[in-house]
């Protein structure tokens, strides 16, 4: 925000992009764009963050944040709309990639990033490095007078000299620029990445571990409810098409309405979705990959203990899928406060592929 308030007042014209994953959103940046009336490009890369978290080139940060080569490839993908051949001046409308409308073709990239505001991924070396990774020339209009020349100003068509100087940890001058600006929402750069909390980072580095193979889709369950890892007993005589081994399956508790309505969203074709009948409480979602859970829709009743001690469930022993459903049963009608104590329906169903059209469709319809 800052960096562009910089460069608007040379008289340049922006474009911001955002990027957003299941790992962080655009939220914030909407907001901040709406207020100066500027036009946000909103741009997904969870794919491609997913396949940096599974294999850093550059490493982690302290989590499971792959900071360097995240930044490297948001700062590719603003790449691909920079001007082919910026010398001489290219006409707008002749870019080769087709997909760009006339007036998408850009100058140059920048960023509002600070020279060691962040120890590991804005020191002297970092800022090089994601630059090199990118493959592209990057303007860091807020600490640009302690960087190397950028083509753009050696050219002209950024001024040097009033440009900034910023460094280090302490955010005095921006709040300084803030308060120039008028910007009335403003607040602190970190967090909002998902990758840097602690918590987070456990759970998706035992899915890694067990499920290598895990899609988006996998990892987006991680951000909701409780989480519970089972093991399966190998199957004897496996289904043609599916593995016989044992595997780990993934239980995953709702914690509140919001999260309840997003597992159901999340919910895909083989998983088992289990809810209270007659008594409001969680949605719970079991899915394994790579085995076929036979289950049928049913309705079964369970009692529900007041306490529950976790060590009586076993859950690092291997059991059958009886065994598994029973314990998703159980922890349904135990995370339902007022079910403890009584005797609950609890309501089983298995995703199948011609319901979870039907449910998606309706989902788009409902919300375009």
């Amino acid at each position: 925000m800052l960096a562009a308030k910089v460069l608007e007042e040379q008289g340049v014209d922006i474009q911001p992009l955002c990027f957003n994953s299941i790992f962080f959103s655009c939220t914030r940046a909407e907001k901040i764009a709406a207020n100066f009336g500027w036009k946000l490009k909103v741009i997904d890369i969870s794919q491609g963050i997913l396949k940096l978290v599974k294999n850093p080139p550059s490493g982690y940060g302290k989590n499971l944040n792959p900071c360097l080569d995240c930044h490297a490839l948001m700062i590719k993908k603003a790449g691909e709309y920079l001007t082919p051949n910026p010398s001489p001046r290219q006409e707008r409308g002749t870019n080769p990639l087709a997909s760009r409308k006339v007036g998408e073709v850009y100058d140059l990239i920048a960023t509002g990033e600070v020279l060691g505001q962040r120890p590991f991924s804005q020191n002297r070396e970092a800022l090089a490095q994601v630059a090199k990774l990118a493959g592209v020339e990057i303007l860091r209009p807020l600490s640009a007078k302690l960087l190397p020349l950028t083509q753009a100003e050696k050219s002209g068509l950024i001024n040097r000299h009033r440009l900034l100087d910023i460094k280090g940890r302490s955010r005095q001058r921006q709040l300084e620029l803030v308060e120039k600006y008028k910007i009335k929402e403003y607040s602190s750069p970190a967090g909002g990445c998902l990758l840097t909390d602690q918590e987070f980072s456990q759970r998706l580095m035992k899915m890694l571990g067990w499920w290598p193979e895990c899609t988006i889709n996998d990892v987006s369950l991680l951000k909701y409810g409780r989480i519970f890892w089972l093991s399966l007993t190998p199957s004897p005589s496996p289904a043609p098409g599916v593995a016989g081994e044992g595997g780990k399956v993934l239980l995953v508790v709702g914690r509140n309405e919001k999260e309840n309505e997003q597992l159901e969203k999340i919910a895909q074709t083989g998983d088992i979705i289990l809810e209270l009948k007659d008594e409001m409480g969680p949605i719970t979602i079991v899915r394994i990959k790579n085995y076929e859970l036979r289950i049928t829709n049913e309705m079964r009743e369970i009692d529900v203990p007041k306490e529950l001690k976790m060590s009586e469930l076993k859950m690092g022993a291997e059991k059958n899928q009886e065994e598994i459903v029973n314990i998703a049963a159980l922890l349904t009608g135990y995370y339902a406060t007022k079910a403890r104590g009584k005797r609950v329906k609890i309501k089983i169903k298995l995703i199948e592929k011609d319901i979870k059209k039907r449910n998606n469709n309706y989902l788009i319809n409902k919300f375009s």
